[in-house]
């Protein structure tokens, strides 16, 4: 009888890669350890060296969710101008489009955040995804482009309008042309509430 090989070259990538292409395609109900195991080409027990339960692997997926989504936030408002009603529309498309891109991943980042078992760590991942936007608001102010006030309040209306703008568009009961132009009014309803 031929066993597969315990090592990897980086099996915790490899499994949270595995993992999310099953969230994707199955959901989270279908992800095995022992099934991501046989995926990856070894042993059934290798994988508990990187997550000790099923539950542990959903949540480094979540932070690496959370992670991927700042990084790629950053980085398209460091290449937009300085205007603030410039950055929100970048941040907005950003979002949205990463929404749209990996709509389970981003369920499944945001469903653990009020659990009580929660990991810190997976908190902490998604406060940094808020400060991309609290640091925009609060640059946004400093500038005189938006209004005075707690940049933690001025940040739940965009939060929420973000949400819906991406369940309405995940909803599919859209064109491509009336979600863009539902994403443009969306930008500039925003944009509205936030002046001074």
């Amino acid at each position: 009888m031929k066993t597969r090989p315990y090592h990897h070259g980086d099996l915790r990538a490899a499994l949270l890669g595995l993992a999310e292409d099953t969230l994707r395609d199955r959901g989270p109900g279908e992800l095995s350890l022992r099934e991501l195991a046989r995926e990856a080409g070894v042993s059934p027990a290798a994988p508990s060296r990187h997550f000790r339960t099923k539950q542990a692997l959903l949540d480094a997926l979540a932070m690496a969710g959370f992670d991927r989504l700042t990084t790629v936030m950053a980085g398209a408002l460091e290449r937009a101008d300085d205007s603030f009603g410039q950055r929100l529309d970048v941040l907005t498309r950003t979002y949205v489009g990463f929404a749209m891109n990996n709509a389970a991943l981003l369920e499944l980042m945001f469903s653990r955040k009020h659990e009580p078992d929660a990991p810190p760590e997976l908190i902490e991942s998604m406060h940094r995804v808020m400060t991309v936007a609290t640091d925009l608001i609060e640059d946004g102010q400093r500038r005189g482009e938006v209004r005075e006030g707690s940049v933690m309040l001025l940040a739940v209306p965009l939060a929420a309008t973000l949400q819906g703008i991406t369940d309405l568009a995940l909803s599919g009961g859209f064109t491509d042309d009336q979600a863009e132009q539902g994403l443009a009014e969306t930008i500039a309803f925003i944009l509205r509430g936030y002046a001074p």
